[in-house]
């Protein structure tokens, strides 16, 4: 067993690794550097750069990078060699304590909403101490954090540190105050489960729209999808197989705990999970395993697909993010216990999510948002676009007896073993709470999952939201609890806010079916917000009390909010117009010539049938005819409405006039050239259809 896992996190430079080689001194200084405790000199720094040299070299590492993770959702990297020549102009390897710590990529063509213009164009990165350093293809990556000359944001890292700090100091902050005075710090606990399709790479090579936009923009279900359920849990192809167990272990040697992988709901979809780790070292993490994933298909001739609605019909992919909150010490805040009813830490670590989650819903609906996701929130497939949180039962009848003191149920337990389904066994452990699957946000056991967010989607922006407006719910949850003396005291404040804040906040909780129309209606009763789109929500960044969240907690300011508001509306914009010219291009160029070339043939039949020709001739003439005229009238329609729409003033008007205009006059369009698909002749309809695309791994 050892040995097969012995080259795990060999290519991490681990805190192991420093602790091996580093004097003692200046490994005590990193350690009180991650902890916030001191900043690190620049003799520490060459100390530590010198020894990471060292060992980058032993790795066979020729170069450095800082790595970053600019506004563009991914992750960007400038490499340096670390050859120079010495005094005498020979050439020796040099690595210093300011090029591990600060780094110039310039990098001005990334996003940056107006926060820097081309003749103002000086950005730096910064290393960030708490994300291990490691070795990819020969090049040692420094996760770093990446700001403008005058120190704003630049990339999604910061803003999530910061938030990481603001969440530390609330949480931290309540745990005192009830009476557990060693616990010095809190991380979150992060688990990120990400989804993906595998297709073979000759016909990914063959679909433009999927090379270009990530999904297909035309294609018809196939005679057989997702209804048996056949796919899901199956055994996995041995050709996957044999890709998992590649992206395993080079997950592996970057540290990465790799654990669960299986087939999906839909067929050629897969998962792979790994082991929950600290929020940013998580996030992290999940841009290095969806990098790996793409980069490991190609090597077995597959492609990997990240976006969330790569073929319509069928189940589109999220990413799952788990959430907790963790002491320094290692007691999960979010834990019930053996007496969830009896446990006041929990259930005011509960009640200020609840909280949070009902004061800044749309602010979380953006978090999780993205152009392709779109096609995922509000279907019968992925949460829907309405916020709302699932308890289960257990727990939330604990709440809502301490809502209404009820007395006689709050030393209600936890069932160890209600129920035995397999004879011999004597003891099986019965879960405090439900799957939900149906909703954005469920609670599910010690831990927070958010199943909003897409599978393309960088995890660091949701986490940021979800730190802070915990952050906010903690601060005021303490606020009311300082300058109690007495600990009994404080219980009972503390119980007396839980009553309070269910009161105020349980139109959040819901456990029924999110898919049902049923809900939407409730939902709106409620006063719950159903933001149907994206860019609809990218606006609540503009929002005074959001603004108010975010400066207050120190993680954005009000420029940089309006900076990312504006990315996000341009990013919408952009994306949207590589589909519809991609979608213009491929009707012009593939699919029309396509359909002349069979109604032409049909037409040489009826030439050469003279009279006596057959009913299904002429009626396949008929219909090619109609087809054509269908797609060249939609095709017109789209391309007028898209030089219109973007006579829109702002990125905002611009991408609202999208999704209201054209995103309709792209499904006409599908549908005209679908409804060919559905008839065409194979000699001559070209594109790989869906059932060679998804059947043939």
């Amino acid at each position: 067993m050892e040995n097969l896992f012995k080259d795990f996190g060999e290519n991490v430079f681990s805190e192991k690794e420093m602790q091996s080689r580093l004097p003692r001194p200046v490994y005590q200084s990193w350690k009180k550097t991650v902890a916030n405790e001191e900043v690190l000199d620049r003799p520490t720094a060459d100390a530590i750069a010198h020894a990471m040299k060292l060992w980058a070299l032993e790795h066979g590492a020729t170069h450095f990078t800082h790595w970053f993770q600019p506004m563009t959702g991914g992750t960007a990297e400038k490499h340096d060699s670390f050859l120079e020549p010495d005094i005498n102009g020979e050439p020796f390897a040099r690595f210093s304590g300011k090029m591990l710590i600060k780094g110039e990529p310039d990098a001005s063509s990334f996003p940056n909403g107006g926060l820097r213009t081309t003749f103002e164009a000086r950005g730096y990165t910064y290393w960030d101490v708490k994300s291990p350093v490691f070795i990819r293809d020969r090049v040692l990556c420094i996760p770093t954090v990446f700001v403008s000359y005058s120190g704003e944001a630049l990339d999604k890292k910061d803003p999530l540190l910061k938030s990481l700090t603001a969440l530390s100091k609330a949480a931290t902050r309540v745990v005192n105050i009830l009476g557990d005075k060693d616990v010095k710090s809190c991380d979150i606990s992060v688990g990120l489960e990400q989804e993906y399709f595998l297709i073979d790479q000759k016909y990914f090579e063959k679909r433009l729209d999927l090379r270009f936009t990530g999904r297909t923009l035309f294609g018809i279900p196939s005679p057989k999808t997702q209804e048996l359920d056949d796919h899901y849990f199956g055994a996995i192809p041995s050709r996957v197989s044999a890709f998992m167990d590649e992206v395993n272990h080079e997950l592996w040697k970057l540290g990465v705990y790799a654990k669960t992988e299986h087939n999906e709901v839909a067929p050629g979809q897969f998962e792979l999970a790994p082991i929950f780790t600290n929020g940013n070292v998580a996030v992290d993490q999940n841009h290095l395993i969806m990098d790996i994933l793409r980069q490991t298909a190609k090597k077995h001739h597959l492609a990997c697909l990240l976006h969330e609605k790569p073929f319509a019909g069928i189940n589109g992919s999220g990413k799952h993010d788990n959430y907790s909150i963790i002491t320094d010490d290692g007691q999960n805040l979010f834990s019930p216990g053996e007496k969830p009813a009896e446990n006041i830490r929990f259930l005011l670590f509960v009640c200020a999510f609840i909280k949070a989650v009902d004061t800044y819903p749309v602010l979380l609906r953006l978090s999780a948002s993205s152009t392709g996701n779109d096609h995922r929130h509000g279907a019968n497939e992925a949460p829907p676009a309405i916020i709302s949180i699932f308890l289960g039962s257990y727990i939330e009848s604990i709440l809502y007896n301490l809502y209404r003191d009820d007395k006689k149920e709050s030393t209600q337990q936890i069932e160890k073993n209600t129920f035995n389904p397999v004879n011999g066994l004597a003891y099986i452990p019965h879960d405090n709470t439900d799957r939900n699957r149906t909703s954005p946000v469920a609670f599910t056991g010690n831990k927070f999952e958010f199943r909003m967010l897409g599978s393309s989607m960088s995890a660091s922006f949701a986490n940021t939201v979800l730190n802070a407006i915990m952050a906010e719910a903690l601060n005021e949850i303490a606020d009311q609890l300082d300058g109690i003396k007495y600990i009994q005291d404080i219980r009972e404040k503390a119980l007396a806010i839980c009553r309070e804040l269910i009161d105020k906040h349980k139109r959040i909780l819901f456990s029924g079916d999110g898919y049902s129309d049923e809900w939407k209606k409730e939902a709106k009763r409620r006063g719950l917000p159903n933001v149907k789109s994206f860019i609809e929500a990218t606006n609540i960044l503009n929002d005074p009390t959001v603004i108010q969240l975010f400066t207050s907690l120190d993680i954005y300011s009000k420029k940089e909010l309006a900076a990312n508001r504006i990315i996000l509306q341009e990013q919408y914009v952009k994306m949207m117009g590589i589909e519809v010219r991609m979608m213009l291009e491929m009707v012009r160029k593939d699919i029309l010539p396509s359909q002349v070339a069979e109604l032409d043939f049909y037409n040489q039949a009826c030439l050469h049938a003279n009279k006596n020709t057959p009913s299904f001739i002429t009626e396949r003439v008929k219909l090619i005819s109609g087809y054509i005229d269908d797609t060249y009238q939609a095709l017109h329609a789209l391309q007028d409405a898209w030089q219109q729409a973007n006579k829109q003033e702002t990125p905002y008007e611009v991408g609202k006039a999208i999704y209201d205009s054209i995103n309709p006059l792209m499904d006409d369009l599908r549908q005209c050239v679908d409804a060919y698909e559905a008839i065409a002749s194979r000699d001559f309809y070209q594109l790989p259809s869906y059932e060679d695309i998804l059947f043939n791994i």
